[in-house]
């Protein structure tokens, strides 16, 4: 880990103590925190001084089911942010774990920073993560109707139900899916002389 690196690090448990987990990877730095202490320990990366990360760039969620194939036992859904210090120079990941697979919800951070606002309805749309407090917390990519959240692992890859725009009824209708399940298995299919002139 680079000097200025290590800088953040020390600050960061200097501040936050044993509620939060300091991991550094791949020259960045990743900051843990429980669902509980999100909102103030967001709150406290913005305001403190000496930590001063003024924008957060990125928002987004992450569905952990089936990953290190099955070996993972912790919780599902995270909301992980990244954030910048524009006066520090210093990025940093913030990641905080729902904590009811079934319902997940964590806190929204649109308070802390209003960029926030369209990533968290992503996350929401996408992943289904509940963000509480999130003033105008409604669907952004997919349709109002939709049913379900698309980038969940356990979502079917044709999905439900299928929109066509019926010309008698003169809208858009919804029915359940016509496409029949396959499963596409590549060939390679070679020809003599291939390439060859």
């Amino acid at each position: 880990m680079s000097a200025h690196l290590d800088t953040l690090a020390q600050l960061l448990a200097a501040r936050f103590g044993d509620r939060v987990s300091v991991r550094s990877a791949l020259g960045e730095l990743t900051l843990t925190v429980p669902a509980a202490d999100y909102l103030s320990v967001a709150t406290t990366l913005r305001d403190d001084a000496d930590l001063a990360f003024e924008q957060l760039i990125d928002l987004c969620g992450v569905d952990y089911e089936g990953y290190k194939d099955g070996a993972y036992d912790g919780p599902r859904f995270a909301a992980v942010s990244h954030l910048m210090s524009v006066s520090k120079n210093w990025r940093l990941r913030l990641k905080t774990f729902a904590t009811d697979d079934d319902f997940p919800c964590v806190a929204s951070v649109n308070g802390v920073w209003s960029s926030a606002n369209w990533f968290e309805r992503e996350a929401f749309d996408m992943y289904g993560i509940i963000f509480e407090g999130h003033e105008d917390l409604r669907r952004i990519l997919t349709d109002y109707g939709f049913i379900g959240h698309p980038m969940r692992k356990d979502f079917p890859v044709s999905g439900h139900v299928e929109m066509r725009y019926d010309p008698e009824q003169r809208r858009v209708v919804y029915q359940p899916v016509t496409i029949e399940p396959r499963e596409i298995t590549p060939r390679v299919i070679r020809e003599d002389n291939y390439g060859g002139l």
